[in-house]
């Protein structure tokens, strides 16, 4: 395939991907249309299943960049917070960035409201298992380097605490909220740091 030609369908792709993202966080996946999709990227129907397979296929490929994207801020956001004086800085700052993007109008939308119906939640839960434990296994790794997890209890505190922060997720994009992420945030940090007293 000739370059301009590569570049091109990368370009459609971009767009449809573009499209899809935007009318799935403002009418969600029930209310969009393929045809909302490609008006609104300014190509053909044909041009999406040429890429797509269906329209739960996009939703999918839209719902893991989205993934992805919240994964390396949280990521960038732990390493940016690493401290010499709170070994539970790093952490701590990576998680917040996940409780962050709960309350974003497109991670609500997508990820946390309609990617369970649209995925089913047990295949929702293992791409999010998939995408998220490696870094909470690093990070429950690295608190137990410093002693404050025991070394058996890594795995078990890594799976416990990404459950811990799904509920916290779907509780802020839930229509009967009544807490708040900075409540939400405190208690997190407070069942994290008392695993050092219970182990």
């Amino acid at each position: 395939m000739p370059k301009r030609t590569r570049e091109q369908a990368a370009e459609t792709r971009d767009a449809l991907l573009r499209a899809a993202r935007e009318a799935f966080t403002n009418q969600g996946f029930a209310g969009t249309s393929i045809a909302d999709v490609v008006a609104a990227a300014g190509t053909t129907k044909g041009a999406l299943f040429h890429y797509f397979s269906s329209k739960e296929q996009l939703f999918l490929e839209v719902w893991t960049a989205l993934q992805l994207e919240m994964d390396t801020a949280a990521r960038e956001a732990a390493a940016a917070a690493r401290s010499k004086t709170d070994p539970y800085a790093a952490f701590l700052a990576g998680c917040r960035v996940y409780l962050d993007w709960a309350m974003r109008p497109d991670y609500q939308s997508i990820v946390l409201i309609d990617g369970p119906s649209v995925l089913g939640m047990a295949r929702w839960h293992e791409l999010d298992f998939q995408l998220g434990m490696n870094n909470m296994t690093r990070g429950a790794a690295y608190l137990a380097s410093q002693g404050l997890i025991p070394e058996d209890r890594i795995r078990p505190a890594a799976v416990l605490l990404q459950s811990a922060l799904n509920g916290a997720g779907f509780a802020l994009a839930s229509s009967y909220r009544d807490v708040t992420r900075e409540e939400l945030f405190s208690t997190f940090e407070a069942v994290l740091r008392s695993l050092k007293r219970s182990a």
